[in-house]
């Protein structure tokens, strides 16, 4: 019989257990419980071993996996989340949830996850924390605004004002620093490229789709759309006829498409016609704009499929 096996991550432990089985255990999230780890499950030689995305504690786990030739998932925990009320299973312990995910990898066998490269993984840090900086920029501007009359004291605008410029320079040195890395790659610049000849995406959206969207050009229209999360899904039951809607997908990819259609609307003939044609019969701001956001993807996805330009493809 197959075995599939699941692993429940935390800072500390990681949890696995068996589907079918009271084989199982707890070892600790060091190098020495990695090590004990895949001594066990190389001698169960499982079918599967699937493990939840824990933002970033999962990749140590993925990376000694791989180097140990073991067949790795990582699953959406809202994906095992909702398994497991379907169950009816509501408790939630570490243990617990170590079984839920292997039944849940025995029933729904996900694809198997490559660990990224060397290359990409760094992009993809380098990525998120420019997207941390962000926020954090974008929050020191907003208390510096706030600071009105009396509340305006000299002390209090200096500190914010030599936060807000730290957080500037390090963002420009993280953008050079992308900039190098991106031009180094021949692979990475002919995509960064290829995505930049279409008015209205810039170096931000273009960086994004190639760090967090590597199945960008594999995948059919309505895939890529659902795997983002631009594709409007239904709400029908009976005679109601509910309100489409997106929901899902990987946010940070969204949020600049989203950036992009607001600068495609001055600079990109084609999303621009779309957006005055869906305004004028009607449809809402927000609701032309996710359809444009939709459409851009689409072509983004067609060009990166077929290797061409902005030029040759609308032609």
């Amino acid at each position: 019989m197959p075995i599939f096996v699941g692993i429940d991550v935390s800072k500390e432990h990681l949890d696995w257990a068996v589907h079918g089985s009271a084989e199982g255990g707890r070892v600790k999230h060091d190098e020495a419980g990695l090590e004990e780890l895949v001594a066990r499950l190389r001698a169960l030689k499982p079918e599967r071993v699937v493990l939840e995305a824990t933002g970033g504690l999962e990749m140590s786990v993925l990376a000694a996996l791989s180097v140990a030739g073991l067949p790795v998932a990582v699953v959406n925990p809202r994906q095992v989340r909702d398994f497991a009320r379907a169950k009816g299973h509501l408790a939630k312990t570490d243990r617990l949830d170590a079984k839920c995910i292997a039944h849940f990898a025995a029933v729904m066998q996900p694809p198997l996850t490559p660990m990224p490269e060397a290359e990409t993984l760094e992009l993809e840090l380098i990525l998120a924390r420019r997207r941390q900086l962000i926020t954090m920029l974008v929050s020191g501007k907003n208390r510096l605004a706030g600071l009105l009359g009396p509340r305006r004291i000299p002390r209090v605008v200096s500190s914010i004002e030599h936060i807000i410029k730290t957080l500037t320079n390090e963002l420009e040195k993280l953008d050079d620093e992308m900039k190098t890395k991106i031009e180094q790659s021949p692979r990475w610049l002919s995509k960064d490229a290829l995505l930049r000849s279409v008015p209205g995406v810039g170096p931000g959206t273009s960086r994004t789709l190639l760090v967090d969207l590597p199945e960008l050009g594999t995948l059919n229209r309505k895939q890529i759309a659902a795997l983002v999360g631009v594709a409007p899904f239904n709400r029908d039951s009976g005679k109601l006829r509910g309100r489409r809607a997106i929901w899902g997908g990987r946010a940070s990819v969204r949020s600049m498409l989203y950036m992009s259609c607001v600068a495609c609307l001055r600079f990109n003939p084609v999303i621009r016609s779309f957006y005055e044609r869906l305004r004028t019969a009607g449809k809402p701001v927000k609701v032309a704009l996710t359809a444009c956001m939709h459409k851009l993807l689409t072509i983004l996805n067609a060009m990166a499929k077929a290797n061409h330009t902005w030029k040759v493809v609308s032609a």
